[in-house]
């Protein structure tokens, strides 16, 4: 279980979150969303010790999480980044192996072929430089270099930002893949606030560095204030599936 208690943070002596309390339940898919600036990447990157914390605490299985990145990779947590910042000079296997770099030579090739299996067409580009790829191709290799570090919480950044509709579906249903199939815990932070809730175990609405509401994803979509900011929805109608 990843908990976040009381925690404020930003950059230098700017604070950017204040006073946030998250919990990420084993096995589950918790998305965060909020609008742009909200403060939503700042969580991210904190919890991935690329920004610093200025109080609180956030904690793995009831113990703090180390303060230097490459410890917190070490632990677990896996951060695959808004705009999926892949090496565009290196290859697709060479990407590959930078995610799992940790790993042994045995363990690596195991690794890599699970995630040729799940993208086929990353087999096909393994030697193709990765920033050759499309748009969709180099999401898909983004998360395929964060499983190869084989993580227990995987935090997705924005996967769906500048894809085609088909492809962030693609990419949805992966993520769903992950959770159902490897119960792997999933922290996602997505701009398409529809397809995210609906995939949510839990979720977390975050306005100006602060949590404002929280609940079940379907909870949180019926929301009405949700339903105006985030689903298009006007405040005075309600779905089907809110009336309980």
């Amino acid at each position: 279980m990843l908990e976040i208690k009381h925690l404020h943070s930003g950059y230098n002596k700017i604070e950017i979150l204040h006073d946030i309390n998250i919990t990420v339940p084993d096995g589950k898919i918790v998305v965060v969303i909020g609008r742009n600036g909200a403060g939503k990447s700042t969580l991210l990157n904190t919890i991935s010790g690329l920004v610093k914390i200025k109080s609180g605490s956030i904690l793995l299985d009831g113990k703090e999480i180390p303060s230097a990145p490459h410890k917190i990779v070490a632990s677990g947590i896996i951060q695959v980044p808004e705009g999926r910042r892949i090496f565009p000079s290196l290859t697709v296997t060479e990407n590959l192996i930078m995610g799992g770099y940790r790993a042994s030579s045995g363990e690596m090739y195991c690794r890599r072929e699970e995630v040729f299996t799940i993208f086929p067409i990353l087999r096909e580009r393994a030697g193709q430089q990765a920033g050759t790829l499309s748009g969709g191709e180099q999401q898909m290799l983004a998360v395929s270099r964060g499983m190869m570090a084989a993580p227990k919480i995987l935090l997705l950044d924005e996967p769906s930002l500048g894809l085609a509709p088909l492809i962030f579906n693609q990419v949805f249903e992966l993520v769903a893949k992950l959770n159902r199939d490897r119960k792997m815990t999933v922290v996602l932070v997505e701009q398409n606030a529809s397809i995210a809730l609906k995939m949510a175990d839990y979720a977390y609405v975050i306005e100006n560095g602060a949590i404002v509401i929280e609940g079940s994803g379907s909870e949180v979509a019926c929301d009405p204030n949700v339903k105006a900011a985030y689903l298009g929805a006007s405040v005075k109608s309600t779905p089907p599936d809110c009336n309980n």
